[in-house]
């Protein structure tokens, strides 16, 4: 379980924990191969869903041998009022995207490993239309009261929460979708030591955060809920937050130094400062100014603990722009060189040879 940070990862992160390494790697490849899965053609009879049938998905994607068997298909719906008209543009529109899958593990090797059966919930990144527009969306909304919303305290990233409550007549919200799945295998395992990990990359990530509160606010009997993130962007403010803690989930954030989706949407605010980049404070600011950025419902706040990486740093990235810094197989090159903040990329892995994300 100190790998699934219930210490807060305490004393791994710097220098890099080598069983540590391992296991961000790992999640890392139930990511991708939600990426592998999708399909991308707007031409295709099947675009914006899976390519893969379930029981073939992982193996099909390239993830071999993980013990683990996917249960439940995943969609998010974009909440987005469309024009009329829309349906005239020479390109398609899929309000409902496959964004991912749970996956629950089956080796008894692996659960011995674990010391725990473990639930995967793994989603992709933005990869349609409809979702970059919902990604502009970025002033912060009230959670919903059955969200722990109550007096508009908690307050997260409008687009974010559209795409993880939103739903048509025959289409159930994400949100549904993983509490319901989380529910009924609960109740299939019984008293069995069980474990929820929520991976993501980008907007996966955002949407991972938001599903791992949920699950640990709403769920009867949830499990111990952790989160492993790839380039997320902000997700809420200061008082969601204070929530996400108080809940016990616990997140690991993966963030690269050179990756601008990790400082946006708004600013975060520290003691009265406001940051633009997580990081690098622009000074104190008066009481008046404050309060007027938060008005405007552009304060955010970090959440978990943060592994914070660097494309400069890395031998392996000569020639690199913002599009591969934020690339998923970036960020577990980077994890996979990592040494420590004194000396980032000093040596390669022993057991995870570079070459393999490239």
């Amino acid at each position: 379980m100190q790998y699934q940070g219930i210490n807060n990862w305490d004393g791994m992160l710097d220098p890099l924990d080598d069983t540590l390494r391992h296991e961000i790697l790992r999640y890392g490849q139930f990511v991708d191969a939600a990426y592998r899965s999708f399909d991308f053609d707007m031409s295709s009879p099947t675009y914006a869903m899976s390519r893969y049938p379930k029981r073939k998905l992982l193996s099909r994607s390239g993830v071999q041998k993980s013990g683990y068997k996917i249960t439940k298909n995943l969609r998010a719906t974009c909440g987005i009022r469309l024009p009329k008209w829309i349906d005239k543009v020479p390109w398609k529109l899929s309000l409902c995207s496959w964004i991912g899958y749970v996956a629950v593990c089956q080796d008894k090797e692996e659960i011995a490993r674990l010391g725990r059966r473990d639930v995967v919930i793994s989603l992709r990144g933005t990869s349609t239309c409809l979702e970059w527009l919902e990604n502009a969306r970025a002033a912060l909304t009230s959670l919903p009261a059955d969200m722990g919303g109550k007096g508009g305290e908690a307050m997260v990233e409008k687009g974010f929460l559209s795409l993880y409550l939103s739903k048509t007549p025959k289409t159930p919200s994400l949100r549904e979708m993983v509490r319901e799945e989380v529910k009924r295998i609960i109740q299939s395992y019984g008293d069995e030591p069980l474990s929820v990990t929520i991976t993501g990359h980008s907007l996966g990530a955002a949407l991972a955060i938001l599903s791992a509160y949920d699950i640990a606010n709403t769920v009867k009997n949830a499990p111990m809920v952790t989160v492993v993130s790839f380039g997320g962007p902000r997700v809420g403010n200061e008082s969601f937050r204070r929530r996400l803690e108080q809940s016990g989930t616990k997140i690991l954030r993966i963030v690269n130094s050179d990756d601008v989706i990790t400082k946006v949407p708004g600013f975060v605010a520290r003691n009265g400062d406001v940051a633009g980049d997580g990081v690098a404070h622009l000074g104190r600011l008066p009481g008046w100014l404050h309060r007027r950025m938060e008005d405007l419902q552009w304060v955010y706040a970090d959440v978990g603990q943060e592994l914070r990486l660097s494309s400069r740093e890395s031998p392996h990235l000569k020639n690199f722009d913002l599009a591969t810094c934020h690339d998923l197989k970036t960020y577990l090159l980077l994890v996979n060189d990592f040494v420590s903040s004194t000396c980032p990329y000093g040596s390669k892995s022993k057991h995870y040879p570079a070459q393999a994300w490239l």
